[in-house]
């Protein structure tokens, strides 16, 4: 079994996460409607990988620095997001209509607060249905890994001390899933699936099973499986996932809500324990080939990205008034966030994530203040739209 440390650096696992975000991308164009899933996997993804390292943490130090750890998460994730975000307001200032802009603006502090998600639950935006028109829309999932952030490491910290710490992390993370699981039938019933869609509480089975694909029951359970085994698995796994990606038919698949996500969640979770434990088996390296492994480096950044660009890149209809995107719409589009995205991990995340030396510490706090309070100005100083001054040019907007 590879060591927590270098799960991140496991080609397998990051060419998982370039298919995600591919699907994503295809979903927001149109061209693939169960590709919303994704998403689904980069929470699977995102629970084990954060659980192995604090479980590694914990074994080697016996305890966590929570403050440190919520550091690098804070200088990994927020420069790329501020950067986008006061680049996304300043373009919506100058291209967009009055009704994007002014949505955007209503948002812009709740994306800044990691609780979009919520604020859209609270103003019964509905996601499938309204979220074409916010060009923060997307920005619900990194809001629901936030708040992960802050809540699993301390769960950690107290469940996995002492013997059979990790059996203890294990228990919790199951039966916290399956709690879930129940949350997201009774609020799926709902004709507006959004709540169920967007709620920290009813998608935390997907980070939660794959916190408990990164503890030590079940790395035991899968260290005697021989690469052939490992093969005999994925592939068939690998296979169901991507064939739910195609055959779902968005929020309106029967039993999406009512086990069907957490069955992709559960599939998903027992996919990457196997490929972490046997990574250069047929499935691991079909998964980590050089294309999806490119992606997968960049999918912070690319999903970032994508869905301003998307809104804000003029198209004859929305779909799916006028179907699915155009190939050269889309080609377009794709290109413009596949540049934004290397834009912004070269000048933006390797920089503070390696190098910069005023990011870490207390400067790095400070750093993160100043920002705060700059990106706050600008908030502030962009011209609100008047009421009722003009409406919103359909020609210029994507639907989710």
């Amino acid at each position: 079994m590879a060591s927590a440390s270098r799960r991140a650096h496991i080609g397998a696992l990051d060419g998982l996460r370039g298919l995600a975000v591919a699907a994503v991308l295809l979903f927001h164009a149109g061209h693939m409607r169960g590709g919303f899933l994704g998403v689904d996997l980069f929470f699977v993804l995102s629970g084990f990988l954060i659980t192995g390292l604090l479980l590694e943490e914990l074994a080697g130090r016996g305890r966590i620095d929570l403050v440190a750890f919520w550091g690098r998460r804070a200088r990994r994730l927020l420069p790329a997001l501020a950067v986008m975000v006061a680049a996304t307001l300043l373009l919506a200032w100058a291209f967009a209509g009055p009704g994007v802009l002014g949505s955007a603006l209503r948002d812009a502090p709740w994306a800044a607060a990691q609780s979009l998600n919520w604020h859209f639950i609270g103003e019964r935006i509905g996601y499938w249905n309204a979220s074409g028109t916010r060009l923060f829309a997307h920005l619900w999932s990194i809001s629901v890994e936030w708040q992960f952030y802050l809540v699993w490491p301390l769960v950690v910290a107290l469940a996995g001390k002492g013997r059979g710490g990790q059996r203890r992390v294990a228990l919790v993370a199951v039966a916290g899933a399956f709690v879930s699981l129940l949350l997201m039938i009774r609020l799926g019933a709902a004709v507006d699936t959004t709540r169920a869609y967007e709620g920290t509480d009813t998608r935390a089975f997907s980070l939660l099973l794959g916190a408990a694909a990164a503890t030590a029951p079940v790395r035991h359970a899968v260290a005697g499986l021989s690469r052939t085994a490992v093969d005999a698995i994925c592939l068939p796994l690998l296979g169901g996932l991507l064939a739910s990606w195609v055959l779902t038919s968005r929020e309106t698949t029967p039993g999406l809500f009512q086990g069907g996500m957490f069955a992709h969640a559960l599939a998903g979770a027992a996919l990457i324990a196997l490929l972490a434990h046997a990574p250069d088996g047929l499935a691991g390296r079909a998964v980590g080939g050089a294309v999806p492994r490119r992606l997968g480096e960049l999918s912070y950044s690319l999903y970032l990205w994508h869905w301003p660009v998307y809104l804000l890149l003029p198209r004859p209809l929305p779909w799916p008034l006028g179907g699915p995107a155009g190939s050269g719409w889309t080609v377009t589009a794709i290109g413009l966030s596949l540049l934004a995205a290397v834009v912004s991990k070269v000048a933006v995340e390797d920089p503070v994530r390696l190098r910069a030396g005023w990011a870490t510490g207390r400067r790095g706090w400070v750093a993160l203040a100043v920002a705060g309070v700059m990106a706050a100005g600008l908030w502030a100083a962009i011209p609100r739209p008047q009421p009722g001054a003009g409406t919103v040019d359909v020609s210029r907007l994507g639907q989710l």
